[in-house]
């Protein structure tokens, strides 16, 4: 493997904007020849944030090869430092968990981790990487694809329900539909499963340089725990996890560094729990919690139930204070067709199955639901375009 050293002339970072990244630039930094960020695609105002905060003008930290802004769902994003070393034995863990090396294709973002190691994996097992072009159908991407070897691809759930409504004889086709980003539904990956298609559920993030635990189970040298320090959570501990895979720290941001590494760990932002057998089970972010009446309520379960619900096609959840219970759930809902999701129905149809505290006070109707650039829903965008005290 070949990651850059501490010495020498201070190294800076090539800045490339998503639409001209190349296999070559991917190539260069996974050798340590030239440091790597990439600029996410959308308005100057995203362009110029990330930049910012990758800031390809002061020397790069030592062992860096990969700089990947994180999404900011939470806050401001954050560049995360990765050496090669990191991104090879990330590849390495996942083509071993899956089979062997294939053939990938690419249907997320270049900028965000997920689709960065899309390129990385192709490049990694000498293949080359289909894209999936914009309203291109998944069919025909396949055709694309190289016909020999195995096929695989990663997406974010709003993708699969998409592609398993629109083509679910495509999905099948491959032989593993890595899903990550977002807390998939336990209905959606049945239903997936009912229909064929190999779904790998993943967790991760990019301070783990992309997904490190399949289907619950942590990848080879990918260390597990959860611990009952920090805020308490919706479920379980706080997840901590080690091993090669794990990003050198944040850029530009030592005390941040300081405070999420430690001892060779990295402590996430996720509460979870861990089983006899050591398969991992997450429940939802620490920093997401909405404290109703003194329940914690985790947003991620309460999508997942409204997306049950017929009139629902997809949903965001989030707390807004309320002088009676300290937060009040609220949920923004995209109807399913012909429907008029009703707050008299959808509030029952959550009691009854997460508790009253979970059901929302609060319900909005909107038209799609608007993700980041790393393609996750953007709950604070949600949240700051519908104004206090509208229904």
């Amino acid at each position: 493997m070949a990651g850059s050293g501490g010495g020498g002339a201070a190294r800076r970072l090539t800045a490339v904007p998503a639409a001209g990244l190349t296999s070559a630039d991917v190539r260069a930094a996974l050798d340590g020849e030239r440091p790597l960020a990439v600029l996410p695609a959308g308005p100057p105002a995203v362009v110029d944030a990330a930049r910012a905060v990758l800031r390809p003008g002061e020397p790069l930290e030592p062992g860096a090869d990969l700089v990947v802004v994180t999404s900011g769902s939470t806050g401001g994003g954050r560049g995360v430092l990765l050496s090669a070393d990191a991104v090879h034995a990330s590849a390495a863990a996942t083509h071993d968990r899956l089979g062997g090396p294939g053939s990938w294709l690419l249907a997320l973002p270049v900028s965000a981790v997920a689709g960065l190691q899309v390129l990385c994996r192709s490049a990694l097992a000498g293949r080359p990487v289909t894209r999936l072009e914009v309203g291109e159908p998944l069919a025909a991407a396949l055709d694309r694809m190289p016909g020999d070897g195995r096929r695989y691809t990663s997406m974010v759930p709003t993708q699969l329900r998409r592609f398993l409504d629109a083509e679910p004889g495509a999905l099948s086709a491959f032989d593993a539909v890595l899903v990550g980003g977002a807390a998939a539904d336990p209905a959606l990956l049945t239903r997936a499963r009912a229909a064929g298609v190999t779904v790998v559920t993943t967790y991760g993030m990019t301070e783990t340089a992309g997904g490190c635990v399949y289907d619950g189970v942590p990848l080879d040298g990918v260390g597990v725990r959860v611990t009952a320090t920090g805020p308490a959570g919706p479920g379980g501990g706080h997840v901590e996890l080690a091993g090669p895979t794990l990003a050198l720290g944040y850029r530009g941001d030592p005390a941040g560094t300081a405070a999420a590494f430690a001892d060779g760990w990295f402590r996430t932002r996720d509460a979870g729990t861990l089983d006899a057998a050591g398969r991992l089970t997450v429940h939802g972010r620490l920093d997401d919690v909405v404290i109703s009446g003194g329940v914690n309520v985790a947003p991620a379960a309460v999508e997942a139930a409204l997306r049950e619900h017929p009139d629902v096609a997809d949903a965001v959840v989030f707390g807004r204070p309320d002088a009676e219970w300290g937060q009040r759930v609220v949920a923004a809902v995209v109807p399913s067709p012909g429907a008029m999701p009703e707050l008299a129905v959808l509030r029952p149809w959550v009691g009854e199955r997460l508790g009253v505290p979970a059901a929302p006070r609060e319900l909005h109707v909107i038209a799609a639901v608007p993700t980041l650039h790393t393609g996750k829903p953007d709950r604070r965008g949600v949240a700051a375009s519908i104004p206090q005290g509208a229904h």
